[in-house]
């Protein structure tokens, strides 16, 4: 692409991303950097995990994408009860009306573009694996037989953070097949005086399909068409590189809070998440701002405590912060 080709693909993305947005916002009060997030993960190929308290609106968040999004879209509720097949589906006989059987796949819920896996923490680490395959490589096997998913694929989870019973902390192997962890907060007085209109006045509006699966493919690969400089890169792979313990680069709240850092994955997250960003700022490179922007949504979940974190009630967060501050744009030593 020469230049003018490139800014104006960047300024038809912008304008589509504000058409959604305000779509969105016609169901959703507040909570623009979850909105944001969720949209990431969906136009850089990634999964996303919100985080939150009960009520809040996690669930509804993950419909109203569904609607402003024209994609077969899945919602699997997860329960202690629920089993991996009930997720991935199973292999059954079937009779002909003439006589004789085949066996026959019959697809699970997870055969969906856009799939809400409601509160996954709720549901035993067997089921929970169950995820793995699919978040990943975007494929489930079955009976020994491997099945594609439809594209665009993308898996949107939330989890209550309250510890309760019932509830299964998710793996490590599990939680890094997530691009981002987004945290969803409480909503300030105003967006509940709002919410409070909406949904106990007259019905609301109803949010707009802007676009399909086959553009979302189209803006996925423009994403990934944006440059990020040498210096640019090694700076998100020093960010990772922090959060191992004794490493390198590893500031001292590393070494004294963390027990394992961050996978290669995080360096994927950085730099997808930070051309989408470069993107919606209608520039063709990636800054430090924009790696830095996305630091902590997609490294706070990679960052694992050690017992003396945990017991002095340090929040990974707190170390994911401290890092981004402690790590300097340019390097001193060579890579």
């Amino acid at each position: 692409m020469d230049p003018r080709q490139i800014e104006a693909k960047a300024n038809e993305f912008r304008e589509k991303y504000a058409n959604l947005k305000r779509e969105i916002a016609k169901a959703i009060v507040g909570h623009d950097e979850v909105v944001d997030g969720a949209l990431c993960a969906m136009f850089t190929g990634g999964n996303c995990l919100l985080e939150g308290v009960p009520g809040l609106g996690k669930t509804h968040l993950i419909r109203t994408l569904s609607q402003v999004l024209d994609l077969e879209f899945s919602r699997i509720q997860f329960t202690p009860d629920l089993m991996p097949a009930d997720i991935v589906g199973t292999t059954i006989v079937v009779e002909h009306e003439g006589g004789g059987r085949e066996f026959q796949f019959r697809r699970g819920p997870v055969f969906a573009q856009l799939v809400l896996a409601d509160e996954i923490n709720r549901a035993t680490p067997k089921t929970q694996s169950a995820m793995l395959e699919a978040m990943q490589e975007h494929r489930v096997t079955a009976g020994g037989t491997t099945h594609d998913l439809p594209q665009p694929f993308c898996v949107l989870a939330t989890q209550n953070p309250i510890e309760q019973e019932g509830t299964y902390p998710l793996p490590e192997a599990q939680l890094d097949r997530f691009l981002f962890k987004l945290v969803v907060q409480y909503s300030s007085r105003k967006e509940l005086a709002e919410i409070v209109d909406r949904t106990t006045g007259k019905e609301a509006p109803r949010p707009g399909r802007v676009m399909g699966g086959d553009e979302i493919l189209g803006w996925r690969a423009l994403v990934r068409e944006l440059v990020v400089a040498p210096h640019v890169k090694d700076y998100a792979i020093r960010l990772v590189l922090a959060t191992h313990p004794q490493g390198e680069f590893a500031p001292p709240i590393t070494n004294k809070y963390v027990g394992f850092g961050s996978s290669p994955r995080g360096v994927q997250s950085l730099i997808l998440a930070a051309k989408f960003r470069a993107l919606l700022d209608g520039r063709w490179n990636v800054s430090f701002g924009d790696v830095r922007g996305v630091a902590l949504p997609a490294l706070r979940h990679r960052v694992l405590l050690n017992f003396e974190g945990e017991a002095d009630g340090v929040s990974s967060d707190r170390v994911v912060n401290e890092i981004i501050e402690a790590v300097p744009t340019k390097s001193e030593v060579a890579a």
